[in-house]
């Protein structure tokens, strides 16, 4: 299981419109997810951040699970309204919406 955590930016303005949006995450957007072999997801709100912590299965790699999830058309419409309330961090990579950071440490 790879282990991977994100950042991106919460305008102000846009924090209650993202809230309600995931107050009802759509089923097709979470069934994407778990079929891409990704579980264990959470979103965590801080101050004006999003920080993301999800895990991968050991049976695909990071970039195969996020081009599954990418190209599912539920997922895509899903992003539309989503992905114009955050805020790119600087140096995320073109193409890319979240920052993936790079993990330091761990315990299990």
């Amino acid at each position: 299981m790879r282990r991977v955590a994100q950042r991106i930016g919460l305008p102000a303005e846009n924090r209650e419109e993202y809230l309600r949006l995931h107050a009802a995450v759509w089923p097709a957007v979470e069934q994407t997810l778990t079929d891409a072999g990704i579980r264990n997801y959470s979103i965590f709100l801080d101050g004006e951040d999003l920080f993301a912590y999800f895990e991968v299965d050991d049976a695909t790699t990071l970039d195969e699970a996020l081009a599954r999830v990418a190209a599912d058309p539920e997922t895509q419409r899903w992003w539309t309204l989503t992905d114009p309330l955050q805020r790119r961090r600087d140096g995320t990579p073109d193409g890319e919406q979240w920052l993936t950071l790079d993990e330091v440490w761990h315990l299990d």
